[in-house]
C-alpha cells in the first residue's frame, strides 16, 4: 500500500489492487478497471481464474481474480491518492497508491500480504501445475 500510514512496513502492508465499486459495475470489469489505475498499466488478457472473496479486518469483502501476465515492476506508474498530512494540518498532499511493486515467493508473499488476503495465495496454489 501507499502513503505515508504505510512507509516502511512490511508485514501486513502488501495488497492486491483493489477497490470500490458501483453495484451495476461487475465486479471483473472493475478488478481490471484498478489495476491499470493503480499500476498504470493495462490488465493482461487471458483466462481469469476466480479465487473468491475475503472479508479483511476493517470489513471490506475484496474478490480477486488471477490472469497469467509477464509484468516487469519497474514499468510501474502507479495512479495516486490525495489525503490531509500531516494529521490535522489541514494540508492535503498527494501520494502514490503504491509504494512498491514485485515479485514475491509463495512463502515471502505470506509474511507480507494483508492476513484475511493470504487465503488468495492458498486458492492460487490449487490451480497451480
Amino acid at each position: 500500500m501507499g502513503g505515508p500510514l504505510w512507509a516502511r512496513r512490511e508485514a501486513g502492508a502488501w495488497t492486491v489492487p483493489k477497490g470500490e465499486y458501483d453495484p451495476d459495475e461487475p465486479a471483473y470489469e472493475a478488478a481490471r478497471r484498478e489495476f491499470q489505475e493503480e499500476l498504470g498499466l493495462p490488465p493482461p488478457d487471458g483466462r481469469a481464474v476466480p479465487l473468491g472473496e475475503v472479508r479483511q479486518r476493517g470489513g471490506k469483502i475484496v474478490t480477486v481474480w488471477a490472469v497469467e501476465g509477464d509484468l516487469d515492476p519497474a514499468a510501474i506508474t502507479p495512479g495516486t491518492f490525495a489525503m490531509e498530512w500531516p494529521p490535522r494540518s489541514g494540508r492535503t498532499r498527494e501520494f502514490p497508491e503504491l509504494d512498491r511493486v514485485a515479485w514475491l515467493s509463495v512463502d515471502r508473499a505470506r509474511e507480507v500480504i494483508v492476513t484475511a488476503q493470504a487465503a488468495f495465495l492458498d486458492r492460487l496454489a490449487e490451480h497451480s501445475p
